[in-house]
């Protein structure tokens, strides 16, 4: 996703534990993603559960996204967007539109439904055919924000 946005769009990565609480004014749009977890967003035990199964850790080991949209502050609307990891399953949920729900909450502008990509396994990576569905959709946003 994120090679689709590059290049279009000034793009920056970051781990949800290191997002400022109030966002700066020149964020143009904000795409906030993050594992789904018992069919939702994560929380403080099901990212220890994920910890416990990880071989190299998890990325996240402090506040998740669901905790970070509590206490985020933003001073005007911005473009955004709401995305998920999932492992294929009959029964698999949604972060996404937990996060879709709390970005409309905070009076962002919702440029995109919420969108789930797939990984090979609970420790990921993002199945093969998901790549450039990924790529596209980050094309998708960049060009949707730009007239927002």
């Amino acid at each position: 996703m994120t090679s689709g946005l590059r290049g279009r769009i000034p793009t920056e990565v970051m781990e949800v534990g290191t997002a400022p609480t109030t966002l700066p004014d020149d964020i143009d749009l904000l795409v906030v993603g993050g594992p789904t977890h018992a069919f939702g967003m994560s929380r403080a035990s099901t990212r220890k559960s994920a910890l416990d199964q990880a071989d190299n850790g998890v990325v996240s080991k402090g506040e998740g996204v669901r905790e970070w949209l509590t206490v985020l502050r933003i001073r005007r609307p911005i473009a955004a967007a709401a995305f998920d990891t999932r492992v294929r399953t009959l029964l698999a949920g949604s972060a996404a539109k937990g996060v879709h729900k709390a970005l409309r909450r905070h009076r962002m502008v919702l440029i995109a439904p919420p969108m789930g990509f797939y990984v090979t396994a609970t420790k990921g990576p993002l199945d093969e055919a998901e790549v450039s569905r990924a790529i596209e959709w980050g094309r998708s946003l960049a060009e949707t924000a730009s007239t927002v």
